[in-house]
């Protein structure tokens, strides 16, 4: 018998968090997205229509976050995929499955202020996050990376309200 956590709700807050990081290293050698000359989706019904960024979603959803990342305010997020969330061991998902709190912080680590797009990020050494903590940004043989592991895979996905960048691994912020 499989115990499926929703997840979906806090992993969409943590997506537009993901996007917006990829979007701060455009000048790597990144597959770059196809941006709408005006898009008309904001980050969490971008994420939603990708159909990559279920888990992400759902998480952000019960975050209680899907209206703060729908809103007019510009946000960057560095978005983890389905297949990054299947990286996390089931018990670090399980726990935040059960502390809000926590799960908020972990998607808000996902999420930098402004329209932060990838020429932008490639050239910071790291970037302010919604939850307070700095997410460490690098560039390595072309790709920009995010906390040296996490590497952005698709950069300045175009969203009415900001920029998604798809990173491959999901960011854990540092303990304090």
């Amino acid at each position: 018998m499989t115990t499926r956590i929703h997840i979906a709700p806090a992993l969409a807050g943590l997506a537009a968090a993901l996007i917006a990081a990829a979007a701060l290293v455009a000048g790597s050698s990144a597959p770059r997205a196809e941006a709408a000359p005006t898009a008309s989706k904001n980050i969490v019904q971008t994420a939603v229509a990708a159909g990559q960024f279920n888990t992400l979603v759902a998480l952000v959803k019960k975050a209680g976050l899907a209206g703060a990342l729908s809103g007019s305010g510009k946000l960057t997020v560095f978005a983890p995929t389905d297949a990054a969330f299947k990286k996390v061991p089931k018990a670090t998902l399980a726990k935040l499955g059960q502390d809000r709190a926590l799960l908020k912080s972990v998607l808000l680590y996902h999420v930098a202020r402004g329209n932060l797009r990838a020429a932008q990020v490639a050239k910071l050494t790291s970037a302010p996050t919604l939850n307070g903590k700095r997410v460490r940004v690098s560039v390595r043989n072309g790709s920009v990376y995010l906390n040296g592991s996490s590497r952005v895979t698709k950069v300045d996905v175009a969203a009415s309200n900001g920029t998604i960048h798809v990173i491959d691994r999901v960011l854990i912020p540092p303990s304090s």
